[in-house]
């Protein structure tokens, strides 16, 4: 969950590397830190903090030229976040430096080994015992740099993606990489290396994406090397041409991006269902469905593995491919499901989701599902992504990159695929009418529209935001396929407000959560007209019976609900099915403002990181 970026070339590095580390910081950031090496001596620099206070920092206490860099934005696992424990990690020589994401499961009894050899250490990072575990390989065996990187990796248990330095042949790095994303642009005579490709757009489209089990050998004026780390074998990297490009990765005159990515939604949305779907023809295909129909519609089940927002989709996903294709859907937390000995056969299709497509339980679980001879399908955002090379098929969101940690439009997005999906099926199997498919592929063709709709409520969900944001609990409330809007909701507040918020469906308010709610307790009610709006009316009385303060979201035009809620939020009107591509919009808006006047950090919540690469 950490960030990691190098160059090697003819430009001065550490502009390239400081810029690559903020455009990485969604990935972590509680230190930071940066070496250099200017053709005699390694400068290093790191600090606990933010990225702009290790360039305060590095300007202060090192010389800033050279054209070889490693620079490291921290996602603590191992050590509490401070300069000690920040990377760049050196060995107990001083030659090597080491930056890492993931997590070395076994270092403890290396580290033990190691300290009988000799060997001292001053953080409490597994990256250190790493560094350390190279330099004995390469000391004992005398070996070149790669080499001993090779064999001591298959030493380790664990995840990592690495960048190793020697200054004793300072024309090198060597990256590999095992569970955690690597990417490699290749420019005209230089090299960059990172944990995605943001930190080198501007500079070269040409990258590589190492594979799992992959190492590369990256030397100046040289052709970079790719091989196994298991046997060392020669592996003919893929360089693939970035789709991604520079506007996508800033703010765009927005003071966060979580706000741009917000107020994205209505065309990101439209990108995601492009050359899709016809609605006028009474088409939608998705290229990775079309090569596999037969799996799906000989499917016994569907499985769902995901995390987080993820796993919100996936529950709106439950309800609309069995409403549509009346096809039995599970929905599991993917760090669960792999962990539980679960019970999957040849004739299940198992749909992953994860916005980064690196998430390490979905990936576990993808794994697990193919050992059992299930068909694994993919939905994920980024293009190249170890999940979507992994499954056997999938779909890509084309949501463009979501840098705020808080996810807002990969959640629409993913909706919006999964949507697809299911009417595709329904189409296969007859199980709409004609008339009914033709209805919710216009509808679904709209939809961005009324997102733009739905983003005027901004103003109301200020003013509500400027009442509330000081509550110290607050409970959303929804039900049939807006109760997962409502676990999302809760979701964002705690992750950016740092408020204490619990989704849950309306109707089980009384068996338990009930007790909460007074005077002081904020509930916001998910309560578009239709689905089961008298129901969820009725659940509203029983809040307004006992004084909780009541913040509705409802259909443009309401007047039930109006008369008992103290605040309400009016959004256009859509089918029960597609509504959480709507009712998700002000729940956000509420969030990001409720955290800004709290005066938390939006795009940066604390002890969060947006692509989860470890356990």
């Amino acid at each position: 969950m950490c960030g990691i970026v190098g160059y090697i070339g003819h430009r001065e590095a550490y502009p390239i590397v400081i810029k690559g580390l903020k455009r990485l910081e969604y990935r972590g950031y509680d230190s930071a830190g940066v070496m250099l090496y200017d053709g005699e001596a390694v400068k290093l620099s790191k600090t606990k903090g933010k990225v702009s206070d290790l360039e305060i920092k590095a300007q202060n206490e090192i010389t800033l030229n050279g054209s070889i860099g490693i620079g490291h934005t921290r996602w603590a696992t191992h050590g509490v976040p401070n300069d000690v424990n920040s990377h760049p990690h050196v060995s107990n020589s001083g030659d090597l430096v080491i930056i890492h994401n993931g997590i070395i499961e076994n270092y403890a009894p290396l580290k033990v080994e190691l300290i009988k050899r000799g060997y001292t250490f001053t953080s409490d990072t597994d990256s250190e015992v790493l560094i350390n575990l190279i330099e004995e390989v390469q000391k004992n065996e005398k070996l070149k740099l790669g080499k001993a990187v090779q064999v001591a990796l298959n030493q380790v248990v664990g995840a990592y993606a690495i960048a190793v330095f020697d200054k004793k042949n300072p024309n090198e790095i060597v990256a590999a990489r095992l569970g955690s994303p690597l990417a490699i642009g290749i420019g005209e005579g230089e090299y960059f290396i990172a944990s995605d490709a943001s930190p080198f757009i501007e500079y070269t489209p040409n990258a590589v994406y190492l594979e799992d089990g992959e190492m590369a050998n990256i030397r100046l004026h040289k052709t970079m090397k790719v091989r196994k780390i298991k046997d060392d074998s020669i592996v003919d990297p893929y360089i693939q041409e970035l789709q991604m490009n520079l506007e996508q990765i800033e703010k765009g005159g927005y003071d966060h991006f979580m706000l741009k990515e917000i107020y994205e939604q209505p065309s990101v949305i439209k990108d995601t269902y492009r050359g899709r779907l016809h609605a006028n023809e009474g088409i939608v295909q998705l290229a990775g469905v079309e090569d596999n129909i037969e799996k799906f519609l000989n499917a016994d089940r569907i499985i769902i593995v995901a995390c987080g927002t993820s796993w919100h989709a996936g529950l709106v996903a439950e309800y609309v491919i069995e409403e549509f294709a009346r096809i039995p859907v599970e929905v599991e937390y993917a760090s669960e499901f792999r962990y539980r000995n679960p019970i999957i056969n040849s004739k299940d299709v198992v749909i992953a989701i994860s916005q980064s497509g690196e998430t390490a339980d979905t990936m576990a679980a993808i794994k697990l599902a193919k050992e059992h001879g299930a068909f694994v399908f993919g939905v994920c955002n980024v293009v190249g992504s170890s999940i979507s090379r992994e499954s056997h098929a999938g779909a890509y969101t084309h949501a463009g990159p979501e840098i705020g940690v808080a996810s807002t439009k990969a959640f629409t997005t993913q909706i919006t695929v999964l949507t697809m999906l299911a009417l595709r099926l329904a189409k296969a199997k007859g199980t709409l009418t004609h008339s009914d498919f033709h209805t919710y592929l216009q509808e679904l063709e709209i939809i961005p529209e009324k997102v733009k709709e739905a983003l005027e409520t901004n103003p109301k969900a200020m003013e509500i935001a400027a009442v509330f944001k000081d509550a110290p609990n607050c409970l959303y409330l929804g039900r049939g396929y807006n109760f997962p809007v409502a676990l999302e909701g809760a979701l964002k507040l705690k992750e950016i407000s740092y408020i204490h918020a619990e989704g849950y469906p309306a109707a089980e308010m009384k068996h338990g959560p009930i007790a909460l709610i007074d005077e002081l307790m904020p509930v916001i009610v998910i309560a578009p007209k239709q689905g089961h709006y008298d129901k969820i009316v009725s659940n509203i009385q029983e809040i307004k019976s006992r004084s909780g303060k009541i913040i509705a979201v409802v259909t443009r035009g309401d007047t039930q609900v109006r008369e008992l809620a103290d605040y309400v939020i009016e959004i256009p009107e859509t089918s029960d099915a597609l509504s959480p591509l709507i009712t998700t919009i002000p729940l956000q808006l509420l969030s990001y403002h409720i955290a800004v006047m709290r005066g938390c950090n939006v795009d940066q919540p604390r002890n969060l990181a947006k692509s989860v690469t470890v356990e």
